[in-house]
């Protein structure tokens, strides 16, 4: 291989990793959620997954999986969609589902539902918040 070649391989593998660890590394930012529910033993099956049903099925369901994720039970929950899992238990900083769900951080594309959805409600910041309590929770 010519040097410059073998150069600009160097160079564009340095870039691809650090690209990709500077996004693994991405920390989200907790403080700018909601305040977790006060609400005690928060479950899926009796306060989240109503919840969800209302806003996030017609995308995330038994029909429909953009992204591969699927929101209508609790393990595929957990287990999450094409971008691994979205929910870890007891770590909302590491949960991007309930980010996504506040429309808090940088990537507007990640915001569920769209800020351009019309016809799919935004959940409130006290559903937020009870999202965030099931996490902080273990999410069960």
């Amino acid at each position: 291989m010519k040097p410059v070649a073998l150069s600009l391989a160097i160079a564009s593998a340095l870039a691809l990793s650090l690209l990709t660890a500077s996004a693994e590394d991405k920390k989200l930012d907790a403080s700018k959620l909601p305040p977790a529910s006060d609400k005690k033993e928060v479950t899926y099956a009796a306060d989240i997954k109503p919840m969800l049903e209302k806003s996030c099925f017609k995308c995330h369901g038994a029909e429909k999986q953009k992204s591969k994720l699927r929101l209508d039970s609790l393990d595929a929950v957990i287990k999450g969609g094409d971008n691994g899992p979205d929910i870890v238990a007891g770590k909302v900083d590491k949960s991007p589902l309930v980010f996504a769900v506040a429309h808090v951080g940088d990537d507007e594309e990640e915001f569920m539902p769209p800020a351009k959805s019309k016809d799919t409600p935004k959940l409130t910041a006290a559903q937020i918040g009870l999202i965030r309590a099931w996490v902080e929770q273990g999410a069960k």
